[in-house]
């Protein structure tokens, strides 16, 4: 279930946990120990790696109550991003955030989207070599920006990138999974499932034959599968509100995986669907 992150050689499992829009549940007490029973679930099932932003609403706040509830997990993996278009803010942002989770430091901080990248970038950059975070990277979503991506990619030693990648969404198999791997990148993939419209498009579907393959019980687990089956990717961040949907997701790292030909015969076969 653990894939190595290049620039270091330390290895995290492959699926983790996104909470954009699942966790932005403001100050509701109720849905915050929901959300907390979701990373209790995760953690159980052998996830570390959580993703957020302060683009995420409340979901900042609602990872460190959840943190703080669940006794602050060693385990844990702490991928934030820098979202402002204020170069002399993004130091001040990122220190909100650390508070916000109540961590002592975060393990990765991506700049969100490539807004004010270059001077996130250099802050960045200043921050791992002070020690005050181990890993650097960058993001986009929904396949925009491509050209940008991988012109900052050649250009800068990043540890990460984090892009959409899933079963119909493929422009990241033609320049950035190879330009990743060739450069020594962790690749996170966001949007696995299309923010639940893939799932929600095949809920009513039959598994095909060969799901049982590859040990899918699930169209999520299909779903996932395919995407962790790509060697350059190293985790993807479903996001859920759910115990059970977490401990399907995190439960689709392990193996058998599909091998190439599979693999575009389950893209095949979604694309009739």
């Amino acid at each position: 279930m653990a894939r190595a992150i290049p620039s270091s050689g330390e290895r995290i499992p492959a699926v983790g946990l996104g909470t954009w829009i699942t966790f932005n549940v403001g100050d509701d007490a109720a849905l915050r120990d929901e959300c907390t029973g979701v990373m209790a679930a995760f953690f159980q099932a052998g996830g570390r790696l959580i993703d957020s932003s302060p683009m995420y609403g409340s979901s900042q706040p609602v990872i460190g109550y959840g943190l703080g509830k669940l006794g602050r997990p060693a385990a844990l993996f702490s991928a934030e991003k820098v979202w402002t278009s204020s170069p002399a803010h993004g130091a001040q942002q990122i220190e909100q955030s650390r508070r916000l989770w109540g961590v002592e430091r975060f393990d990765l901080v991506q700049v969100h989207n490539l807004l004010a990248w270059e001077a996130h970038l250099e802050t960045l950059f200043a921050m791992k070599a002070e020690g005050r975070l181990r890993y650097v990277g960058i993001t986009t979503s929904e396949g925009r920006r491509h050209e940008l991506f991988e012109e900052i990619m050649r250009r800068h030693p990043l540890d990460f990138v984090q892009l959409t990648y899933n079963i119909v969404d493929r422009e990241a198999e033609q320049r950035l999974l190879p330009l990743a791997a060739e450069r020594g990148t962790a690749v996170i993939v966001n949007r696995p499932f299309r923010q639940g419209a893939l799932t929600r498009k095949l809920a009513h579907q039959p598994l095909p034959g060969w799901a049982t393959e590859i040990g899918a019980g699930s169209w999520a687990q299909v779903l996932l599968k395919f995407i962790l089956a790509h060697p350059a990717v190293t985790v993807a961040i479903p996001a859920t509100s759910r115990i059970d949907h977490v401990r399907e997701n995190v439960a689709a790292a392990a193996d058998p995986l599909p091998d190439a030909a599979l693999r575009q015969r389950m893209a095949a076969h979604v694309r009739t669907l």
